[in-house]
């Protein structure tokens, strides 16, 4: 594959594995070349690879310019996150280079003190391990790639005169002085992104310019632009891969269908949301004469159009993913490509790479196939059409539908075979509510529901899953360097602490912790169905899991219960689809040959690892915007009582989550005055010291809305019994004795209201 600016070549991995197999300590460069016999006419070219080693991580420079192999010197390379409170936790990499780490697989490296002159948050560095079993904890050695080139924030002026940024990211623990002059103008209180022209260091404080004003919090729009530039989001459109998606066309060419099977004929539907534009999988049923199914699932051939090295795939690797706002979307391509010739609109030839199966009458897969196809969609069917026609069985939608109706009702039967497969084997599914939020035209949000999951999501999820899994096995049999969706089994240690608070409530794991398997945590689900601590303790769970990510090394999926899983059904939206296109592309095509197989074994562990870090930072961006928007909404609901759930408990407070309207507010525990409140971990538990009232985890309780705080994206709730009771001590206290109520009064009144005092 051809190399993004930012991956690892061929060559420095090489070196990197030579370092590995033939050099036992740290060396200089002048030990690491004779070590690996480099010729004198390749030493500039090795020392630039050198560099490129230590810019990634793999290779650390120490004293005595000594380079040696991060993982067998106990770092690891990661990125750093930092409380506010100037703390910090340092997210290892999967894969790579730390795959030696001295720590659990998942577990965050805490650093005690963060030294702003050092490291800032979301850098990525190199931290030294000192402590590992139980919380591993370790100091920062180097930065290796900076976050904050600027910094986005509200503008304000101090007493002298002097422009500075207070930081919109409160991990970002240091005001940005704008230095006089040059860059732009903006007015306090406005929120700008400025640049940073000087690191702080050696007693200076950063130093920076304006480059952009984004408007004050209250304008309709700029809650988004802040947290598209507080993620450093690449919004708007990539002027080289608009311009290569405009000279694909529109229209699929007839020497682009040469070669490929013909799915014309096949009946053939889209089923998406009522507001998708960009249709990147299509779904197909028919039955066999011997009663099993032959089910297809024909994907976006974006592959074919987008090179590897191309401007289309260089912007859609630094993208990683599409991003979706409730307002708006950043997509991955250009929408020229996206809603045009890659996605599969109805009435027109698109091409597509197919995963036919044969699914028997027990759900299993008992032969496939994978073809590059062409097909024409018959219809753009929505999730509420098919819901119409299989739940609500709506005559005029099935009218409407006609053709297409026993298709779907066998879609039906077999979705629910493959799920009931799924189930048994121990896979997880976490019926959690998920929330949709009804917005104004101003973008400010009306209302926050429910979002609806009903039969024909069930069907589409269920297809493409076994989809994916098909093709994750496909790639796994071929023995050849591939990339999968996985996720590692829980941390024993975590597993044992969510036990034991699930035992206190009456239920428990009924496994070892070591041993615990997907069906341990499926069962546990089932049994917390419909009670008030389902959603708190699924959460905890959640909580409990590993995350899942991209990897070059299949691990299996835990969750899923699966042996080999992938990504292969969103390749508009998700750049490790589109690699898994062209993987499964040449391996059909071609033999592969040994240099082949050592150049995919170097750059796909690199691409795993920006795919997820990309994907975590669409996550974050989309999980932030929803929360604000939800914060915003509850503006004008302070003073109003509500029933919630207590979804989180730490020492500082409870947090509840609102049945109404969905929201999470915390009730922080200084405003829990009628008792003090010892926080217990292992019971996920505040507990009162006098009265040994206790509130925990699931609890069900009433709260009132104190305060909301848009700017920092907060909500303060009180509990209301606690309220009550407080009020009512202070009413059978009676008036004080003593004590003295100023009263602010109209200007010039102050001198007459003390004469009439001496005078009564």
């Amino acid at each position: 594959m051809t190399d993004a600016p930012d991956r690892t070549d061929g060559a420095a991995g090489a070196i990197a594995g030579g370092i590995r197999a033939r050099v036992h300590q740290p060396a200089t460069i002048r030990e690491l070349m004779r070590a690996l016999k480099i010729a004198r006419a390749d030493r500039h070219r090795f020392r630039r690879q050198i560099a490129r080693l230590v810019d990634t991580g793999d290779l650390i420079r120490i004293r005595g310019n000594r380079y040696g192999l991060a993982d067998r010197m106990h770092l690891v390379v990661g990125r750093l996150a930092v409380n506010p409170r100037g703390f910090g936790f340092v997210t290892p990499e999967p894969g790579g280079m730390n795959s030696g780490s001295p720590t659990a697989p998942g577990d965050d490296i805490y650093v005690a003190g963060v030294d702003p002159d050092q490291a800032m948050h979301g850098d990525r560095v190199t931290v030294r391990v000192e402590r590992s079993g139980g919380r591993a904890e370790g100091r920062i050695v180097e930065v290796l790639e900076r976050a904050n080139a600027d910094v986005v924030g509200r503008y304000e002026v101090d007493g002298a005169g002097r422009g500075f940024v207070v930081p919109f990211d409160e991990r970002v623990n240091l005001d940005l002085r704008i230095a006089p002059g040059g860059g732009i103008e903006a007015e306090p209180g406005q929120m700008v992104v400025a640049a940073v022209d000087r690191r702080p260091g050696s007693g200076r404080g950063p130093l920076g310019r304006l480059v952009e004003v984004l408007g004050r919090l209250d304008e309709p729009g700029v809650d988004t632009a802040l947290v598209v530039r507080k993620h450093r989001l690449p919004d708007g459109p990539d002027p080289d891969a608009a311009a290569e998606a405009a000279r694909l066309g529109d229209v699929v060419a007839a020497s682009d269908r040469r070669g490929r099977a013909d799915f014309r004929g096949w009946p053939t539907v889209t089923i998406d949301g009522e507001t998708a534009r960009d249709f990147d999988d299509a779904v197909t049923l028919e039955t066999l004469p011997d009663g099993h199914h032959r089910l297809g699932v024909h994907i976006a051939d974006v592959a074919h159009y987008v090179e590897e090295g191309s401007a289309l795939d260089e912007s859609a690797y630094r993208r990683g993913a599409s991003v979706y706002f409730p307002e708006r979307a950043i997509h991955m391509f250009p929408a020229r490509l996206a809603t045009g010739l890659c996605s599969l609109n109805p009435g027109v030839d698109r091409l597509v790479q197919s995963c036919l199966m044969e699914i028997d009458g027990q759900g299993r897969v008992i032969r496939y196939e994978l073809r590059d196809g062409v097909i024409r969609s018959d219809a753009r069917m929505t999730y509420a059409e098919v819901d119409a026609i299989l739940t609500a069985r709506q005559a005029g939608v099935r009218e409407r539908y006609a053709a297409l109706v026993p298709m779907l009702e066998s879609m039906d039967a077999v979705a629910r075979r493959l799920g009931a497969r799924r189930t048994d084997r121990g896979s997880l599914d976490f019926d959690l509510r998920e929330t949709r939020l009804v917005l104004d035209e101003a973008g400010l949000v009306e209302d926050v529901v429910a979002a609806e999951r009903n039969v024909a999501h069930r069907i589409i999820e269920e297809f493409m899953l076994i989809a994916n899994e098909t093709v994750a096995g496909h790639l796994e049999d071929l023995g050849l360097p591939a990339l999968f969706r996985v996720h590692e089994s829980p941390d024993p240690a975590k597993v044992a602490d969510f036990d034991d608070f699930t035992t206190t409530l009456g239920y428990g794991l009924g496994a070892p912790p070591d041993r615990v398997r997907p069906r341990h945590f499926q069962r546990l689900l089932a049994r917390l169905h419909g009670v008030p601590a389902e959603r708190p303790v699924a959460l905890l769970m959640l909580r409990t899991l590993q995350k899942a990510h991209y990897d070059s090394v299949n691990t299996g999926h835990f969750g899923l219960a699966s042996e080999a899983y992938t990504h292969f059904t969103s390749p508009i939206r998700r750049y490790p689809d589109l690699v898994v296109h062209r993987l499964l592309r040449e391996f059909r095509q071609s033999r592969v040959q040994p240099g082949r197989v050592a150049e995919l074994t170097e750059e796909l562990p690199e691409i795993a690892r920006h795919a997820s870090a990309m994907e975590r930072r669409a996550e974050d961006a989309e999980r932030e915007i929803v929360q604000w928007k939800k914060v915003r909404f509850m503006a004008d609901k302070v003073g109003d009582e509500y029933t919630g759930h207590v979804v989180g408990v730490t020492r500082f407070g409870l947090f509840v989550e609102l049945i109404e309207h969905f929201v999470e507010g915390l009730a922080h525990v200084s405003g829990m005055a009628d008792d003090y409140y010892r926080f217990v971990e292992s019971d996920h538990a505040l507990c009162g010291e006098a009265t040994g009232k206790t509130y925990r985890l699931g609890d069900r309780v009433t709260v009132q809305v104190v305060r909301v705080d848009a700017a920092r994206r907060r909500i303060d709730l009180g509990l209301v019994e606690i309220l009550d009771a407080l009020r009512a001590s202070e009413r059978n206290r009676g008036p004080r004795r003593g004590r003295v109520t100023r009263v602010r009064r109209p200007a010039g009144t102050r001198g007459s209201h003390r004469r009439a005092r001496r005078r009564g």
